[in-house]
């Protein structure tokens, strides 16, 4: 898998990092979800995780030539807007040697694969819904 790194944002010590893939995907990496009630709340399928990001972190798209990177409405893969500012997005995860070393991930952080038309319809104004699951408590 060939990856292009679209941007990060970064403090001392956290690195959520947005990539996009030879694959038509995007690659989010993310603070790993250990939180079991909020693990309990996702529907998570066999061989997926999620990350926390920061809602900015999307901003990014604009580097995969997408007119605007605001997230606005929450709906699979992201998951639940936080009342912290954070998204919580679920994916298959990562485990392939090769874009893994394409990469610097710490322990507490571990990277998603979502489809990049699941990201870029989540771009479009929503009709008429409200955003799902917003601003669930903090984590």
């Amino acid at each position: 898998m060939k990856l292009r790194f679209l941007g990060k944002n970064s403090t001392v010590g956290d690195c959520p990092t947005l990539y996009a893939t030879d694959r038509d995907t995007y690659l989010v990496q993310g603070w790993r979800i250990f939180a079991n009630d909020l693990l309990m709340r996702l529907d998570l399928r066999e061989g997926e995780t999620a990350v926390e990001v920061p809602t900015e972190l999307f901003e990014h798209l604009t580097e995969d030539g997408l007119p605007a990177g605001e997230i606005r409405r929450v709906a699979d893969p992201i998951m639940i807007l936080t009342t912290g500012g954070t998204f919580v997005v679920q994916g298959r995860e990562v485990t392939d040697p090769d874009a893994l070393a394409q990469m610097d991930i710490p322990d507490y952080e571990t990277v998603v694969e979502v489809p990049r038309t699941a990201i870029t319809a989540l771009l479009e104004e929503p009709r008429g819904a409200d955003l799902q699951r917003r601003a669930q408590p903090a984590l």
